[in-house]
């Protein structure tokens, strides 16, 4: 069983080591998960001294006022042999063997942490470890004495600090209460007692301790109070009998005071028959065999916490991601693998694994095939727009057989209207892949981290979809013009001809251009256009795909990969210039996820019996 006291004993080392105290902490603590059993008294109630009692060592700061500004987390381990000695968790590779000196440190830690003049508490504890084999192995928390009015020059606040400190602590449910009261004192009046039962109303976590029985008025003793009576608690109460401030003036040793409170108790008619539930000794095993007790019904639930917090810690610094690399080869090989993450999501895109590439599609079906009939040939081939153009196309000279320039004319006039939809699709992919863009961008959970980085991948990407756009506007216009610059002959061979109304010469100009003769030239036109645009509609998005998306799926950051090899330290560094308070967590997060798993190994590593 003395196992699980040294467990937790590791785990809150651990905790204080990492500055896990529970106290503010936007992150899970395991410090509040931790039975601990806090020692609570008013000012001058002998606080000091039952500790010093269960040690067996003098080495608590003493003095008028507020002497303990800070919680001092006492962890006692039992050793079997060897000299007693002291470790604080600021000076890890220090061993104190003077308690004297242990108590000068104490001082002296806490000012470094509140000002040598300071009249202010903190509440960052002060971790010391003993090592005795005369302790029990056992872990208290001391806190300030709690006071009812400020003096000495202590700001007006110092009363409620006080308490809120003390608050803070015996508030956890996992908090064992050691309520310190001095006998020669009303009970009533005893600050201890009353901010347990707010805090703990049905006492199931208040051990009650009884000082100063010795200094009682003559004629009056305690014997009510130790038996339950004069105010009850689940657990019996525990009287004390500390070293008078003569003994601490002389420095009388621990084992002698001791010794001479058990003589006390067995030789005052009064409390004989309590004796074997008296005396810092007892105190020190009942209140070590109850947090054993404690501890092991904490385990089950305690493992269950931790791999719960684990699980959240991973998932938090799988979000944050990794850390920037030191050198400049890490940091390019780092920009590079968010960069290829990056491209990846956009391809996924592209290629249908995510959504957003069906767009695409959409253009070349719908979109492009609408504005291409919303141009309206049949319109623009009325007879008065065929007549005027065939009219102007002749000049001076009348044609003799067909109208060639007027056919000529009129197909480039109606195919010229096709560059308009083209350029108009072009640019919807344009749209779409820029948007694609910028999905992947938010999808990249690295470029979140580097907000310059992120920047300049998006503007390079960017900029590349611009020169894309561009090769793809000239090869698609370009096929446009191919088909106005040269007409497929053979359309127009297979066609019937009509030598009598085809431009017989000996006819009148009006003979000749009849409704009848402009409507089958105005249908020929209309049927060759009709067939270059079904052509058309295919080319061009074959020319579109391969200009911008086959061309973006393959080099979308090629030019912004070459500057990046160019780039010094520190123009790399400042691409990787992530948030400090992001690296702050990060780090916070794995330091405390390195806690929870070492926690998770102790504890199923331990074996402890029913």
């Amino acid at each position: 069983m003395e196992s699980l006291i040294a467990l937790v004993n590791k785990i809150q080392r651990a905790c204080t080591a990492l500055g896990d105290h529970g106290e503010g902490s936007s992150l899970p603590t395991l410090w509040d998960s931790l039975p601990a059993i806090a020692v609570v008294g008013g000012q001058s109630s002998g606080k000091s001294s039952v500790l010093e009692s269960v040690v067996g060592k003098d080495f608590l700061p003493r003095g008028a006022g507020i002497v303990t500004r800070r919680p001092l987390v006492l962890q006692l381990h039992r050793i079997d042999e060897g000299k007693e000695y002291a470790e604080f968790m600021h000076l890890p590779k220090k061993k104190f063997t003077d308690f004297a000196a242990v108590r000068q440190e104490i001082s002296d830690e806490t000012d470094r942490e509140t000002g040598r003049s300071s009249k202010v508490i903190s509440t960052v504890p002060i971790h010391l470890s003993i090592f005795s084999p005369n302790v029990v192995n056992l872990t208290l928390v001391d806190l300030p004495g709690l006071t009812k009015v400020a003096v000495d020059g202590q700001p007006e606040s110092i009363v409620q600090d006080i308490e809120n400190m003390v608050r803070s602590f015996i508030e956890k449910p996992n908090c064992i209460i050691l309520a310190i009261s001095p006998a020669n004192q009303d009970l009533a009046t005893s600050d201890a007692i009353k901010i347990s039962r707010e805090v703990d109303p049905k006492g199931d976590r208040t051990f009650g301790v009884l000082t100063k029985i010795d200094l009682m008025d003559q004629g009056t003793n305690a014997v009510d109070i130790l038996e339950g009576r004069g105010y009850k608690l689940r657990y019996p109460w525990v009287g004390v009998v500390n070293r008078s401030q003569a003994d601490i003036n002389k420095s009388v040793d621990m084992i002698a005071a001791r010794r001479r409170e058990r003589d006390y108790f067995q030789t005052s008619p009064e409390y004989r028959h309590l004796t074997d539930r008296m005396g810092s000794e007892y105190l020190g095993k009942m209140l070590s065999k109850h947090l054993e007790v404690v501890i092991k019904s904490r385990i089950p639930g305690l493992q269950s916490l931790i791999t719960k917090t684990i699980s959240e810690l991973e998932t938090e610094l799988s979000r944050l991601g990794k850390p920037v690399a030191a050198d400049a080869g890490g940091k390019l090989y780092m920009i590079m693998e968010i960069c290829r993450a990056f491209d990846q999501t956009f391809k996924e895109h592209l290629d249908g694994t995510r959504s957003g590439g069906e767009k695409i599609n959409s253009v070349f079906d719908i979109q492009f095939p609408a504005a291409i009939k919303r141009l309206q040939f049949d319109k623009h081939l009325s007879m008065d727009n065929v007549r005027k153009l065939i009219t102007e196309a002749d000049g001076y000279q009348p044609h003799l057989i067909a109208p060639e320039q007027g056919y000529r004319r009129l197909i480039e006039s109606c195919l010229v209207s096709i560059r308009g939809p083209a350029e108009a699709a072009v640019d919807a992919v344009h749209s779409i892949l820029k948007d694609l863009i910028h999905k992947s961008m938010g999808e990249t959970s690295e470029l979140k981290q580097y907000p310059t980085l992120r920047v300049e991948v998006s503007g390079a990407a960017v900029d590349s979809l611009d020169r894309m756009r561009e090769e793809s506007r000239k090869a698609t216009l370009l096929l446009v013009d191919m088909e106005s610059g040269y007409l497929t002959v053979e359309f127009f061979r297979k066609l019937p001809q009509d030598s009598e109304k085809g431009g017989n010469p000996t006819h009148s100009i009006f003979d000749r251009y009849n409704d009848a003769y402009l409507r089958r030239i105005g249908s020929n036109v209309l049927s060759y256009v009709n067939m270059v645009c079904a052509g058309l509609r295919n080319s061009i998005p074959k020319s579109i795909v391969y200009c911008q998306v086959r061309e973006a799926k393959r080099s979308l950051l090629d030019f912004f990969f070459t500057e990046l090899g160019q780039k010094e330290m520190s123009k790399l560094s400042k691409l990787l210039d992530e948030d400090p308070a992001v690296q702050q967590r990060r780090t916070s997060i794995a330091k405390r996820l390195e806690l929870y798993r070492s926690a998770q190994t102790d504890i199923e590593a331990v074996a402890w019996s029913k």
